[in-house]
């Protein structure tokens, strides 16, 4: 199985910099860095849209925003539930009669 490689937020900026200001070819600069050329036209992309934002880390969510995703999934548990019962009660009503 094939690890997934992370590269850091250096390392990309390296990257489009290679093309854009050293002046390689993508082709080069892929060949040089062992990297997929849509993966490379994809960090330019994004570093051209977001500058210094792109490529930040995720934030972990809040302790808050933890806790509601926590009770939203309980809560969708309970629900499925509760119309597992309705269903089984109907069931056996029906069935008893």
């Amino acid at each position: 199985m094939l690890k997934r490689r992370v590269f850091t937020k250096e390392f990309k900026v390296e990257a489009v910099s290679l093309v854009s200001r050293q002046g390689l070819s993508f082709a080069e600069a892929v060949r040089r860095l062992e990297i997929g050329q849509n993966l490379l036209r994809k960090w330019r992309d994004q570093l051209a849209a977001e500058g210094s934002q792109a490529f930040a880390a995720k934030a972990q969510p809040s302790a808050l925003e933890e806790e509601n995703r926590r009770l939203r999934s309980e809560n969708d548990r309970l629900r499925m539930e509760r119309e597992i019962l309705k269903k089984a009660t109907a069931f056996f009503v029906k069935e008893s009669r």
